[in-house]
């Protein structure tokens, strides 16, 4: 796992796309040659699975809202590679690859994406809305902002649980964000409750530029990474497409909070390669905009480098993964689509009277 001595690297700012890349320099943090390479084969899945779930889109075989991660694997790769079991997660819309991670199999996502039986919400959530609490995950919510303060309410609980059993509590909730939430009101009153009950929470901000059409700097005033001085909650900047600086980062965080001084706040310099969701056709880019973004900052490329660079794995060995990890992806597609969709009788199932 890595160690937190360097402190300072990740207070920078956001790193602009070059054209030239770069591998990335060795930091403290230490994982193994096999570990890297795990982590960059659960990068590749997440990138092939959602590849794979917008051909299936344009086929009509997922339909509704899809709002696809590629290019921000880095950032739910690098936090749950420095998690510790017991951990929790919640996220947005955006969560098919942050429920992979969580431990769901790609058929309980591929089969929900489909509206298939064998999905994890028995196909009736679809795309917005995945959820094992058993695994640590809480969702996929499609309400902007809306998993903000049920993640604190998660924090709490536990903070609250290790209270009444007399324990430590050393159980963290990294509640990601992206960065249209960050205007969003319900941000800021959690942020004042985080801090003032010392909930273990780390706020996590995907800022992948553009709030579905607009970019950050037009509907955002000064750095998100400071939103939450005025509370006293720390926060730093991080460069969200190396899953090195993401898992130093995110230890370093996560660490503040098991030792019980309260939440801590990370903003993600990240990048989306597609539109905000499969029905956006991103004009408000260019198409050299992102593959500048491609070329020189892609998180799979650039852990593909230092692993060859500093470990001396060959390209075949990339070649033989991919070719694997698209073989299973395609596999899981067809077992979806071959699996039954729910029946009537489902509709009222798990379905609560409100009062």
């Amino acid at each position: 796992m890595p160690t937190a001595s360097t402190a300072a690297a990740m207070k920078t700012a956001s790193v602009p796309p070059q054209k030239t890349a770069k591998a990335s320099a060795p930091i403290s943090a230490t994982f193994t040659k096999a570990e890297l390479q795990h982590w960059h084969k659960t990068m590749l899945e997440m990138r092939r699975f959602e590849e794979k779930a917008a051909a299936l889109y344009q086929q009509k075989a997922i339909q509704g809202f899809c709002h696809l991660y590629i290019g921000q694997e880095a950032v739910a790769a690098g936090l749950k590679a420095i998690s510790h079991a017991g951990d929790d997660f919640i996220t947005s819309y955006r969560c098919h690859a942050l429920a992979l991670v969580c431990g769901l199999s790609m058929l309980e996502v591929m089969g929900e994406l489909t509206g298939r039986v064998v999905g994890i919400s028995k196909g009736k959530g679809g795309s917005m809305h995945m959820f094992e609490p058993s695994k640590g995950f809480w969702g996929g919510h499609g309400i902007v902002a809306a998993q903000v303060p049920l993640g604190a309410g998660i924090s709490f609980a536990r903070k609250y649980e290790a209270e009444v059993l007399n324990q430590p509590n050393t159980r963290v909730c990294f509640t990601l964000i992206g960065d249209g939430a960050m205007n969003a009101g319900q941000v800021f009153e959690t942020f004042n409750m985080a801090a003032l009950w010392k909930l273990p929470t780390v706020f996590v901000i995907e800022n992948n530029q553009y709030g579905m059409g607009t970019s950050v700097p037009r509907a955002a005033a000064g750095e998100l990474y400071k939103r939450g001085e005025c509370f006293g909650i720390p926060g730093e900047k991080v460069d969200g497409m190396d899953f090195l600086a993401v898992a130093e980062a995110a230890k370093r965080a996560a660490d503040w909070c098991r030792a019980g001084k309260g939440p801590y706040l990370l903003e993600m310099d990240t990048y989306r390669y597609r539109g905000h969701s499969m029905s956006d056709p991103a004009k408000y880019r260019t198409r050299d905009d992102v593959e500048n973004v491609r070329e020189g900052r892609d998180p799979i490329a650039r852990l593909q480098r230092l692993l060859m660079e500093q470990h001396g794995v060959v390209e075949s060995y990339f070649e033989e993964v991919d070719e694997a990890v698209k073989a299973v992806v395609n596999e899981c597609a067809e077992a979806a689509l071959a699996a039954p969709q729910p029946s009537e009788a489902e509709l009222w199932t798990d379905v609560y009277p409100h009062a």
